[in-house]
């Protein structure tokens, strides 16, 4: 859908653009994270952005097909990405295989450990799609804190911001 005044039809739009969160959480954390991301993605000063938010369980490829961007947020579990998230994975790529261009991504991992195993997991995964991460990842080690809620909103502000501005 485009979302063009008159002046700008004439002078060319930029259709509305599309951003999926995904996420799997059993503590609550990593959901609190994304959840972040969602409200700065969200963002009042940011138009033109349709936004689904999902759990890892409930998205298909269908989600993917339909985003510009994305952002995955998973727990770390036993050095690895989460088996939820494994399982969105392993349920969508040959789906989607040669039908998605590049897709910008960020990544959101809670860990009770560094983070690095579930990191270089999705990365590696990743870049089969094609997905193309644009922000650095946010990785919570221990407890979640204020600070990296705060990143979490700023990241989905600048995943929005991108997609509005045809940057991603």
């Amino acid at each position: 859908m485009l979302n063009c005044t008159s002046d700008e039809e004439i002078n060319g739009c930029m259709p509305d653009r599309n951003l999926l969160i995904i996420y799997h959480s059993q503590s609550g954390s990593t959901e609190k994270m994304a959840r972040a991301s969602l409200e700065g993605g969200s963002d009042s000063e940011i138009s033109g952005i349709d936004i689904r938010f999902l759990e890892a369980n409930l998205a298909t490829e269908d989600d993917l097909l339909w985003a510009d961007g994305l952002i995955i947020g998973t727990a770390e579990h036993f050095g690895y990405m989460s088996g939820g998230l494994k399982d969105f994975f392993d349920r969508t790529f040959y789906k989607v295989e040669n039908k998605i261009q590049p897709l910008s991504c960020a990544i959101l991992i809670s860990a009770e450990n560094d983070g690095t195993g579930a990191l270089t997991s999705i990365r590696r995964i990743v870049k089969g799609y094609p997905f193309v991460e644009v922000q650095e990842p946010i990785i919570s080690r221990g407890p979640l804190e204020d600070d990296t809620l705060k990143k979490c909103l700023d990241l989905g502000t600048a995943i929005s911001a991108g997609l509005e501005a045809g940057i991603y």
